[in-house]
């Protein structure tokens, strides 16, 4: 019989293997061996990255003026807020927060201690509002804006209208219901900032006279009596009253349904018998807008969606 010995390596160790001649019918023994170990390979350690979370939008403040009353600041928390105090003769402390910040108006006999630790009783209010209200306006600003060419889809009362362009000598426009379009005539030499201000024109015109039968409608309704209307622009601010009757009306109002600038009326009406925004007031509101609440939360969703039409 005739045998071969092979040698194999199996890492730095050496085995003597017999191998069997092919032409023998005895089989070889076999020798049992145990498995070589695995190799012990080092571990891969992956890195773990956190991507940066996006920073939250700064809190609004007030815009400052060279001839107005300096900003106040109060840390709430994390946050240090600004805020704009203003004077009057009514008997307590309110708070108005819109897309220019908080706006605080205290009775002339309130200390300023007074007036920081009323705020701080309400500072989770007032933090999440001004975050809210800072989230909207980068919302708005990111918005695309529309573009100033014939053709261009513009909000209307709920709806859409599009825009039609002509040259002529002078500047005007018209309204035509039937076909929802807004016909504008420009110079040749006219600048996109002239046509806005024709258009933005035409808007407030139509706000007037339909805030004005709006107003007449709810007022009799309620049965009071309001001492004048007055356009504003404010950014989110859609109405005021005043003590002595004057309504403010947003014109921008113009974009939205009629249901929703009915709740605007009913609201500032309201103001008339109840200066507040008491259980008593929005009963009073109920009684001429009963689904004033769905019209509230309509409203602020809707006025996110609008379109960036003027700066």
């Amino acid at each position: 019989m005739r045998q071969q010995l092979k040698t194999i390596k199996v890492g730095d160790r050496q085995l003597d293997l017999f191998a069997h001649d092919v032409s023998t019918s005895t089989p070889p023994a076999v020798r049992h061996t145990a498995p070589p170990a695995p190799p012990v390979v080092a571990p891969v350690v992956i890195p773990l990255v956190v991507p940066a979370l996006p920073s939250p939008p700064p809190l609004p403040s007030p815009p400052r003026t060279a001839d107005g009353p300096p900003l106040r600041q109060l840390q709430l928390g994390a946050h240090m807020v600004e805020f704009a105090l203003r004077r009057s003769t009514r008997r307590s402390i309110g708070f108005m927060i819109d897309d220019n910040g908080l706006r605080v108006t205290a009775p002339k006999r309130v200390t300023l201690a007074e007036i920081d630790n009323a705020i701080r009783a309400k500072q989770g209010w007032i933090v999440s509002k001004l975050r809210e209200r800072g989230e909207r306006k980068v919302e708005r600003q990111q918005r695309p804006p529309v573009a100033w060419v014939d053709g261009a889809v513009l909000p209307y009362l709920g709806g859409e209208i599009t825009l039609r362009l002509h040259q002529a000598p002078r500047h005007r426009a018209s309204f035509q219901r039937d076909t929802n379009e807004l016909h504008v005539w420009v110079t040749p030499a006219g600048s996109e900032a002239q046509l806005k201000e024709k258009v933005k024109s035409w808007y407030q015109h139509e706000a007037r006279q339909l805030f004005e039968a709006r107003l007449d409608l709810y007022a009799a309704r309620l049965g009071v009596c309001y001492d004048s209307l007055s356009l504003s622009s404010a950014g989110t601010r859609w109405g005021s009253c005043t003590v002595e009757r004057k309504i403010r009306l947003n014109w921008r109002l113009i974009h939205f349904a009629l249901p929703l600038i009915d709740y605007v009326v009913a609201h500032e009406l309201s103001h008339l018998l109840e200066m507040n925004h008491s259980p008593r007031f929005w009963a009073t509101v109920e009684s001429i807008y009963p689904d004033y609440d769905g019209a509230k939360q309509a409203l602020r969703k809707r006025s996110q969606e609008l379109p960036v039409l003027f700066n």
